[in-house]
């Protein structure tokens, strides 16, 4: 079929075309008119997502922006939200729905049965490129359709302050129950330890264990020098004991040079003799001067081996007080050894009373914290939604668009009258061009006839497109004669 074809067709049925063209729109104008008018309001809402938490201070993530806007989307069309509505505006103790409600013979109850209804007449569009939301409400009262979008907004917020306030309620109850047993862990803590203090008497660890390292090098001191000094005395006596094995005589001994009570009864001894000398060149031995002098040499010789002997005795007193010195430093010793390291050992256990003190105390401060922080998130009534565009009353109905309807019935009627032409000649096919003679019998066309009225005859005519087909037939019978 080519353009030419379809034209005589719609042509020629347009009769059909035009009264389908005109019932489509006249009808969708009449329905228009008569259809029950709803009023659409619209109020905006403002998601400040960049404000801090205003007990945490915690920002929101720019990525989870897109998934938070969708949330607070499906908050807003949630039933429970929807419910508040019907309780705000009293909607269940309106007539006109509890008629409708009785006729719809819901099994629900009507508060859920009006929410549900709100909700199929609520639209809510969040912005692509900002953080408004636009929520609009439908209704046959353009009061009604600004109050219940205005209601909207506010069971959303007050569900927004809802959702924050619930769960930090629950949180600061079970925190207020942690803190019970922290406080009491910390109190036990801090009992063992001051027990433990008060049983062994420590004031100041770390000090006392200073004072006592002090002491416990002092003594390791004196005790080295004690060994040190009683090994020389056991040189000296070994001496002692060497010179008397081989009766040498203990003169020389330095001990005995050194002592001043024997060095001076030696320079005694020297000037008795030396007088006992001369007094010898001079008198008899009977005499009596002869036998002073000579008894006063016996008495310093005597005083000197006497002296000797004390200092051989001093010396092997000195070693053996040494040797018990330095048994009873080593005994000393080893005594501020074990306290040492008891003290160390206390300080361990101490420091570890301690660091369970400290521990009990930062899970304490931890929980108290934490605690503060969710009875104040629990007892917030801010939040970071504010409307911007509260809704009013619409003046003019939303629906229906009888102007949109009527165009878009005057291309349906026309889509519909041309399908309508084409069926019904589909159905009934007809001769309407030479076309259709050459596409139905193959044979070829001599001319075309139309009518043409002058001074009452019919006068043919021949088509200008015809005469290829005269010409075409013309050879044909040539051929055949």
């Amino acid at each position: 079929m080519n353009i030419y074809q379809f034209l005589t067709i719609i042509w020629s049925r347009r009769w059909y075309a035009i009264l389908l063209f005109l019932i489509t729109v006249l009808t969708t104008a009449v329905v228009s008119v008569n259809l029950a008018k709803k009023y659409t309001s619209t109020t905006a809402l403002v998601i400040d997502h960049r404000g801090a938490d205003p007990v945490t201070g915690v920002d929101l993530p720019a990525q989870l922006m897109p998934a938070y806007m969708a949330t607070q989307v499906d908050v807003i069309a949630s039933h429970n939200v929807a419910l508040k509505v019907v309780k705000m505006l009293k909607l269940q103790d309106n007539p006109e729905l509890k008629l409708k409600y009785e006729k719809a013979k819901a099994k629900s109850a009507i508060h859920d049965w009006i929410a549900d209804s709100l909700l199929e007449n609520l639209e809510v569009e969040p912005s692509t490129t900002s953080s408004v939301i636009q929520v609009s409400a439908s209704a046959n009262d353009p009061q009604l359709a600004a109050d219940v979008a205005n209601a909207f907004t506010q069971a959303y917020i007050q569900t927004n302050v809802e959702m924050i306030t619930q769960p930090a309620k629950q949180n600061a109850k079970w925190f207020d129950e942690q803190m019970a047993f922290f406080r009491t862990q910390l109190e036990k803590s801090q009992q063992k330890l001051s027990a433990f203090q008060q049983e062994h008497g420590i004031v100041v660890v770390d000090e006392k264990l200073d004072i006592e390292n002090t002491r416990l090098i002092e003594l390791s001191h004196q005790l080295s020098e004690s060994q040190a000094k009683t090994y020389e005395l056991s040189s000296r006596r070994q001496q002692l004991v060497n010179s008397a094995e081989r009766g040498i005589s203990y003169d020389s001994m330095e001990e005995v040079v050194n002592d001043p009570l024997i060095r001076d009864l030696k320079t005694d001894l020297a000037r008795s003799e030396a007088k006992l000398a001369d007094i010898a060149m001079r008198l008899d031995r009977n005499h009596p001067q002869y036998r002073q002098a000579q008894a006063e040499v016996m008495s310093l010789r005597n005083k000197i081996r006497s002296e000797t002997k004390t200092v051989l005795r001093g010396i092997e007193s000195n070693n053996s007080s040494s040797r018990q010195r330095d048994q009873t430093l080593t005994k000393a010793l080893a005594e501020q050894k074990s306290k040492v390291l008891k003290l160390k050992q206390q300080r361990d256990e101490v420091a570890v009373l301690n660091r369970e003190v400290e521990n009990a105390q930062k899970s304490y401060d931890n929980a108290m914290q934490r605690s503060v922080q969710t009875r104040m998130e629990s007892e917030i009534s801010q939040t970071n939604i504010a409307v911007l565009n509260h809704a009013i009353a619409p003046e003019k109905p939303a629906k229906p668009k009888v102007l949109l309807n009527i165009i878009l019935s005057m291309f349906l009627g026309g889509v519909l009258g041309v399908g309508f032409a084409l069926v019904a000649e589909f159905i009934d096919r007809r001769v309407r061009s030479s076309q259709d003679v050459l596409d139905a019998l193959g044979l070829p066309v001599l001319g075309v006839i139309t009518p043409v009225q002058q001074k009452g005859m019919l006068v043919g005519r021949l088509l200008p497109w015809s005469n290829k087909a005269i010409d075409s037939t013309g050879r044909l019978l040539r051929k055949l004669d």
